[in-house]
């Protein structure tokens, strides 16, 4: 396969790496928790929440619902939604969430990585656009920075996925937890998809952006002919 076909499929891969990755921190359905449910025909309260954002949920339970030791939900039943933002960056305040103190530094710590790595995808893709645009070797220099810096945003999209699964795992075994169930949803998914994709892809736009290797054992890599993605 041609050297520039590869470029190409990477970039694509990479365009469905930053999607997923943007769908990821723009919602709210990271994970998903349930209180215990001990009667039927009654209102719960499920939640759902993401990086900015928490919505908890009033669903009516009936007994079509309702299975012994299962707690509140699924959360895709019908219900009375409200969500309300996390104040991350309020200073001097313990808010009160899910009826008891949070770690809010984790929250802090997996938004302001997350931001990073948008920031590190928006750079990739500023070099990506210098590379097409360019001619001769300036086209192949900038690839590698882009590479770079998508392997970046892919680390620290794999970091705030990980701080985000301790925050959980944090919450689920305080003491003062109402909460007895938990999964991650469709939104820790796409951040999931969006760092393999992303780390990956970014290793192999570096690699393709390096000098081209020598054909004969006593060839240097000086000494080889550079090879251009035209």
């Amino acid at each position: 396969m041609h050297k520039r076909t590869k470029i190409k499929i990477a970039i694509f891969v990479l365009l469905v790496g930053m999607a997923c990755m943007f769908t990821a921190v723009v919602t709210d359905h990271w994970a998903v928790l349930s209180p215990k449910v001990d009667k039927v025909n009654e209102t719960c309260e499920a939640a759902h929440f993401g990086l900015w954002r928490l919505c908890k949920k009033h669903i009516y339970m009936t007994s079509e619902n309702y299975v012994d030791g299962h707690g509140c939900g699924p959360i895709s039943l019908p219900g009375e939604e409200n969500c309300t933002y996390f104040r991350h960056f309020t200073p001097g305040q313990d808010a009160e969430i899910f009826e008891y103190k949070t770690q809010k530094e984790y929250n802090i710590s997996a938004a302001a990585i997350s931001i990073f790595s948008l920031a590190f995808m928006i750079l990739g893709s500023l070099c990506l656009l210098g590379s097409c645009t360019g001619k001769g070797k300036g086209r192949d220099y900038l690839l590698k920075p882009a590479g770079m810096f998508f392997a970046f945003a892919g680390l620290c999209a794999f970091i705030s996925l990980e701080v985000m699964r301790q925050s959980v795992k944090r919450m689920i075994e305080s003491e003062d937890t109402i909460w007895i169930e938990y999964y991650y949803a469709w939104s820790f998914a796409c951040a999931c998809t969006g760092f393999i994709l992303l780390f990956l892809t970014g290793i192999a736009l570096l690699i393709l952006s390096m000098p081209q290797m020598p054909r004969n054992p006593w060839e240097t890599c000086m000494d080889a002919e550079p090879e251009q993605a035209e």
